[in-house]
């Protein structure tokens, strides 16, 4: 049709960003760009017979790269990749499997409906956006620019192939929507359960009351409950992996280094008349700001640094902060508001309701006291007698502080006290203080700080590589065992193990590159040195163990503990039914020795009762009865028990108020559940070829 025709001929001003995004793309793909891979699979990723191309796969990990650095300023470590790759892989399957179905169900724009979506009475939302006109409105004289310039038609069809995918995708989410309907029952059942408040007493027995001494089992049983629970023991195919791990954190070398880089460009620092830009020509990890900071906003290290000496172009630091080093100038101070002090205190514990404990905590604080008066040196009785660890080992220093940061009994007694004159004992919840303030002060501070991140340098990772790489050579190079290896570096080794379609590896997250080594090599071999976020690691294939059931041997320990619970719950469950049996339930807790308990308003969002712990069943059994009926024997998560109702108090009449609000979230939650539910669907029945590890990725 004409107008699809004109749309097709013009301009190559809109949309740029999607021929960025998708263009490149496709001609990458039609260009057979990557035809020179011979041997092995042609494509990354088969979905049902559908390839996905090397060329789309990078494309969309480009993008998460380009995504990565522009919100962290830095490349993607390896473990971030991994996660990238796992990420793509899984939207690549997704949509193939999407599009096959949207085909299935024969759903299809038609260039009719392309055309109103463009320049219909309603245009779609991304066409709104693109040709607004500033105020959320289309600017149609703008839009109609654009159809009447005659240039390439590649943009267009671009943007026709996009709407088309949208609004596809538009009618499948309304399609799948138009199954899922909430019914009136529901809501008002919804309601009930969310308001329902039940008075209970119970009487239960807890499976852990009975000792392991109490219960007898042989062989024969174990081996009974194995073959009765088979299932429950089936693994897939799977690897045996042991691995040694150094941490990637930086060397002492490597703070020096920094430190000294610091000290050398310390005299420019100083002397810089711009200090945003001396900031930025050295690459500072922090930029320039111009807020002010009051003492207590500021490290309790830098705080206490810049006020001790508070001049106005004086150079702190280089200080170690954290995993930075930083070098601060002093660039202006201003009145403050608030007036912030600098305290050092010694504590005397002593719960608050114990007595002997405060009498014994008193004494001591005014022993201490009249050894301050006699001169004793203040920071060196904070060391020796003061039960705040944390700010013992300073002396005592508690650092800078304002109004509400303290207790209420201990702030009074140091905003009220003098410079340089102890006060005290101060009683508060931890004990007894002696408080001296050191500091006053009613500025705050405006500074430039030049931040560098400690991280390890080239030369310390090429240095952890290389013990790792040490493991390696001698174990494939002079058969020696990898543990003992690693033991002779004093390197940890830990032992996991992976299931085939398992990314995520126990002790060290996402490894696409460690996952890859142990579908690739045999038993006994050792991978390359991997790099991940925090460690690098080295790791060998212990054992390759086929899909099917561990054998008995294998779980047998973990057989005789689900085989003693089962017992247990047998000798729990028939002493309550005789119990039962002979009494009504008034007589119940008597004849057990055992307490009844008694448990109002519960809801279905009680946590815990009694006994029992947060158990599912309990309420599940609660809920299900009604005023004044006695269930039987239940078994439980953690115990047996018999509850009887007292009490059912029914919610009040729902509002309509009520009624929307729960229908929207019930209509949302089933929604959500039924796309997941379906995506889960098609991902079981799909034939999905991953052949990743043959391009190295």
């Amino acid at each position: 049709m004409g107008f699809m025709t004109k749309m097709r001929e013009n301009t190559k001003y809109v949309l740029w960003f999607v021929v960025f995004a998708f263009g490149a793309l496709f001609m990458l793909q039609d260009a057979g760009t990557f035809d020179f891979i011979g041997a092995g699979p042609r494509n990354v990723i088969v979905v049902d017979g559908e390839p996905v191309s090397l060329a789309q796969y990078r494309e969309l990990i480009d993008n998460q790269e380009r995504i990565y650095q522009s919100q962290t300023g830095q490349s993607m470590t390896q473990q971030a990749m991994d996660r990238a790759h796992e990420m793509v892989y899984n939207q690549l399957v997704d949509g193939v499997l999407i599009e096959n179905e949207m085909d299935r169900l024969g759903i299809t724009v038609t260039d009719d409906e392309l055309v109103d979506l463009i320049q219909g009475e309603n245009p779609h939302p991304m066409i709104v956006s693109r040709f607004s006109n500033g105020q959320g409105e289309l600017d149609r004289n703008l839009l109609q620019s654009f159809i009447d310039n005659q240039d390439l038609n590649q943009d267009w069809a671009f943007l026709e192939a996009q709407l088309r995918d949208i609004r596809k995708r538009e009618k499948l989410q309304e399609l799948m929507e138009a199954t899922v309907h909430v019914s009136d029952e529901d809501i008002q059942q919804e309601y009930r359960e969310q308001n329902l408040k039940i008075d209970t007493r119970f009487v239960a027995l807890r499976y852990a009351a009975i000792s392991d001494d109490s219960i007898s089992y042989t062989d024969r049983d174990l081996q009974g409950y194995y073959n009765d629970n088979r299932e429950d023991f089936r693994r897939k195919k799977s690897y045996t992996m042991t691995y040694a791990t150094i941490p990637l954190v930086p060397s002492r070398d490597d703070t020096l280094a920094i430190r000294d880089e610091m000290d050398r460009i310390k005299p420019q620092f100083a002397e810089a008349e711009n200090d945003s830009l001396f900031l930025a020509r050295y690459a500072s990890a922090q930029p320039y700001g111009s807020t002010f900071f009051l003492a207590d906003d500021l490290d309790y290290q830098l705080g206490t640094a810049i006020y001790d000496q508070p001049e106005v172009g004086r150079i702190v630091g280089p200080l170690v902060v954290g995993n930075e080093m930083r070098m601060i100038k002093i660039q202006e101070f201003r009145p403050s508001e608030d007036r912030l002090l600098r305290a050092r205190h010694i504590l005397f514990r002593a719960s608050p309701n114990n007595e002997a404990e405060k009498e014994k905590a008193r004494t001591d604080a005014n022993d201490v006291l009249q050894r301050l008066r006699n001169g004793e040196d203040f920071s060196t009785l904070a060391k020796l007698f003061s039960a705040d660890n944390t700010s013992a080992v300073r002396g005592g220093d508690l650092g800078w502080f304002g109004r509400g940061k303290m207790l209420e009994p201990f702030e009074e007694a140091a905003f009220a006290a003098r410079v340089g004159r102890v006060v005290g004992p101060v009683e508060t919840t931890f004990g007894y203080h002696l408080i001296e303030v050191t500091q006053e002060t009613e500025q705050e501070v405006r500074l430039a700080e030049y931040v560098q991140v400690i991280e390890p340098s080239r030369d310390t990772m090429n240095d952890i590589e290389e013990r790792l790489d040490d493991i390696k050579y001698y174990v494939e190079e002079e058969n020696r065992g990898f543990q003992e290896e690693a033991a002779s570096r004093n390197i940890a080794v830990q032992e996991v193990q992976v299931q085939e379609d398992q990314s995520f590896i126990s002790g060290l997250g996402t490894s696409r590159q460690l996952v890859n080594f142990l579908k690739a090599e045999q038993e006994g071999n050792v991978s390359d040195v991997i790099q991940l976020d925090e460690v690098f690691v080295v790791a060998q294939l212990e054992e390759i163990l086929e899909e099917g059931y561990r054998p008995f041997d294998e779980v047998k320990t973990q057989v005789e503990p689900r085989l003693k619970l089962e017992k247990k719950k047998e000798l729990q469950r028939r002493r309550m039914e005789q119990a039962l049996a002979s009494n009504n339930f008034d007589g119940l807790a008597s004849s057990l020795s055992a307490p009844e308990r008694t448990v109002t308003a519960v809801t279905y969002n009680t946590r815990s009762v009694a006994d029992l712990g947060n158990d599912p069943i309990f309420k599940g059994t609660v809920f299900s009865m009604e005023e004044g009926q006695t269930s039987p024997v239940i078994e439980g998560r953690n115990g047996v028990f018999v509850v009887h109702i007292t009490k059912v108090e029914e919610p009040t009449a729902i509002t309509e108020a009520q009624k929307s609000q729960i229908e929207t979230q019930l209509l949302s939650d089933l929604q959500n559940k039924t796309t997941s539910e379906w995506l889960a669907s098609l991902r079981e029945e799909a034939d999905v070829k991953d052949n990743r590890r043959f391009f190295g990725l």
